[in-house]
């Protein structure tokens, strides 16, 4: 049973997202994320303008008249969303959490795809795969994976990312168009990497030229700056290492800028070297801007 609380939320961004869906992003949706290629549909009469190159040999000595062929865009896609619910994803220092973040834009691309008649598919991971919804259509099955992000209690901390990258192409054997949704945050205190550099970089790989991988960086404005609050007690949410720093210390919190800077730059250089694509979300911020950029630039490109 659904608490009353949940359902009121999972409608929210329902009502809120559907609302961009309808006045910006179904459109953008469409002309970004191409068919796989085009299919006959009918034959009709050539009509001035039309392509000769088109026309039905055949049907125009039966008919006496010429005809065209008429093709429509193979259109039918899957949309893939692999959401990373580890335990960072549950901070936020402003009105915003990340988890919440992500059930939103989820919502979002969820919505454009079945608003354009493709498939929507969810995997939710930690440092295990928590949950897998097979894609389908519909709008009781969006709202489905909504709540799932919303509400899903996740029975690990850490993240392993390479295990979730490794799991969508054994469970989408055609090509999809991929949304990795994660903080990527890969350096541990010490600045060291908490994953296989190489390994990512070879999943992000393989997996790229199977699927269409977006990256969706979600960020928090604490995890790239730190302000005066005296001294502070940090844990690690997902091993429970406690630090703690005194930020009233101007040389470390110019290192700790530095050093997220360096992160997210790293980010952007890896996603770069395989040939992804990428969007940083800031939670003090509204995502539509971001979402809206990454869709002009790809109809661009």
């Amino acid at each position: 049973m659904i608490p009353k609380e949940l359902f009121k939320k999972v409608r929210n961004i329902e009502i809120t997202t559907s609302r961009l869906v309808t006045d910006i992003f179904a459109g953008e949706y469409h002309s970004t994320f191409k068919g796989q290629g085009i299919e006959f549909d009918e034959v009709r009469e050539y009509q001035p303008g039309d392509d000769i190159r088109t026309i039905d040999w055949n049907v125009t000595a039966r008919q006496g008249r010429p005809h065209v062929k008429k093709f429509v865009e193979e259109r039918e896609l899957t949309v893939m969303i692999a959401v990373d619910l580890s335990a960072s994803s549950r901070f936020g220092s402003t009105q915003t959490l990340k988890n919440k973040m992500a059930a939103e834009i989820a919502a979002v691309l969820a919505l454009s795809a079945i608003r354009n008649n493709d498939k929507v598919g969810l995997i939710i991971f930690t440092d295990t795969i928590e949950l897998y919804i097979a894609p389908r259509k519909g709008r009781t099955h969006v709202l489905r994976l909504i709540r799932e992000i919303l509400y899903f209690k996740p029975k690990h901390n850490g993240t392993d990312i390479v295990q979730a990258i490794q799991y969508l192409n054994r469970v989408q054997r055609r090509k999809a168009i991929a949304f990795l949704v994660s903080d990527f945050i890969f350096f541990d205190n010490e600045g060291g990497y908490r994953v296989n550099r190489e390994a990512l970089k070879k999943a992000l790989a393989v997996a790229n030229k199977r699927h269409d991988m977006i990256a969706v960086a979600l960020h928090d404005p604490k995890e790239l700056a730190m302000d005066d609050h005296g001294l502070l007690l940090f844990e690690d949410a997902e091993t429970g290492e406690e630090l703690c720093v005194d930020t009233t210390d101007k040389y470390f919190t110019e290192e700790y800028r530095k050093h997220n800077a360096t992160r997210l730059k790293d980010q952007k250089a890896l996603f770069r070297s395989v040939g992804m694509d990428s969007m940083d979300v800031m939670t003090n911020s509204s995502f539509t801007d971001e979402l809206t950029k990454f869709f002009m630039h790809r109809k661009r490109r």
